[in-house]
């Protein structure tokens, strides 16, 4: 440590400069929506693969008793 240094010699110290880029990059990516198109579409289609899912299982339970009740009245 240096003498009348408050921080090691590797450790960096933040520049002006160096604050504005992370500003300026923190602002850009607040404001880019490239990828918001594709994660709303991401999401449709797993609402409606969800909504699919469901109205089939419900199909397959009926069925099943819709089957077990023929077969039980065959017998």
């Amino acid at each position: 440590m240096f003498i009348g240094s408050k921080t090691a010699p590797n450790e960096a110290i933040p520049t002006p400069d160096g604050v504005m880029f992370m500003k300026n990059l923190i602002a850009r990516f607040a404001k880019d929506e490239s990828g918001a198109t594709a994660i709303e579409y991401g999401l449709i289609a797993a609402g409606i693969a969800l909504a699919i899912i469901t109205v089939v299982n419900n199909l397959g339970t009926t069925l099943n008793a819709k089957f077990t009740s023929i077969s039980s009245s065959l017998k």
